[in-house]
């Protein structure tokens, strides 16, 4: 009789620069919309965690804000949480965007990663928007020349392509050990940070110029009886004139965001949803640490 295999678990970082699409490839390696998605860099604020039971392994994600520079207290923070992503990992994964020329920024963002010694895979996303695959080769090279990675893997977190080879070569260098949460454990966040960040989502694709940035939102409040699930959030905003812009002419953009998020919303709790959304101005929240601390997920408990 052939001995069993052992149990294998470990955690894995998602890391890169922004726009690289590491949000989809969490949300496609874990089967479930954990991570908010839109076209605007610096979507994701935080670090979220996803769980991937596979057969004889347990892979527990942690998605991270994209690289970039710092400038206020915010970003700091944010950059403070990748920093953080990086310790104690058993692999970690660099998300390249393959449909976008290799820069200076890729550069400097690959230099985080100078002085770790955990196996890291270079992730080259999004070859399906590259015509011509002769390309990834030059473009993979750029990456080499900077810093040797442990495995070079094209994928498209759109297609699926190349995640099960992905899913493999994590797996092949995961300690042995137990499954550190159970089967039907999908994420670390609370329900009410999930329901924000999808009104988030539709701000971010509801919205223009320099009003993605400056928005956050927070659940004021959340009743669930047999039948509905009641929300009340409120969307902050910097400035008197993001706020005109979020509401839009006789309150249609606000109508709009909150019957896409509501119907998103819908779709993660499985029940009926009645949402009502507020707008205020709290001048330069990005700078007030008090404010940074409401919003922060880890403040939402639920339930109370």
């Amino acid at each position: 009789m052939s001995e069993q295999a052992a149990f294998k678990s470990g955690f894995v970082s998602l890391i890169g620069r922004p726009n690289a699409g590491k949000s989809t490839l969490l949300n496609a390696l874990t089967g479930e919309k954990l991570a908010i998605v839109s076209e605007k860099p610096q979507t994701t604020r935080t670090t979220i965690q996803g769980v991937a039971n596979l057969p004889g392994a347990q892979i527990v994600f942690i998605d991270t804000p994209g690289i970039h520079k710092s400038t206020s207290l915010f970003n700091q923070r944010m950059m403070e949480t990748v920093r953080t992503a990086l310790e104690d990992r058993d692999v970690l994964l660099y998300v390249a965007d393959a449909s976008t020329p290799f820069s200076a920024q890729d550069a400097e963002a690959i230099a985080a990663l100078k002085n770790l010694s955990t196996p890291t895979l270079l992730l080259i996303n999004k070859i399906d928007r590259v015509q011509d695959k002769r390309k990834l080769l030059p473009f993979i090279e750029q990456y080499k020349a900077i810093r040797e990675f442990t495995e070079y893997i094209p994928v498209s977190a759109l297609t699926g392509e190349g995640l099960d080879r992905v899913c493999d070569a994590i797996v092949s260098r995961l300690p042995e050990g137990p499954a550190y949460f159970p089967a039907d454990h999908l994420t670390d966040q609370p329900e009410r940070f999930l329901a924000a960040e999808l009104i988030r989502e539709q701000l971010l694709r509801q919205t223009r110029q320099e009003v993605p940035h400056a928005t956050a939102v927070l659940i004021d409040r959340w009743e669930e009886s047999p039948k509905i699930t009641r929300i009340a959030a409120t969307i902050y905003v910097e400035r008197d004139g993001q706020k005109a812009i979020v509401i839009g002419a006789g309150g249609a953009n606000l109508k709009k965001i909150g019957t896409l998020a509501r119907l998103e919303i819908e779709k993660m709790l499985a029940r009926k949803v009645f949402l009502e959304l507020f707008v205020k101005v709290q001048k330069d929240w990005r700078e007030n640490p008090e404010f940074l601390n409401a919003i922060d997920w880890r403040s939402m408990r639920g339930g109370e």
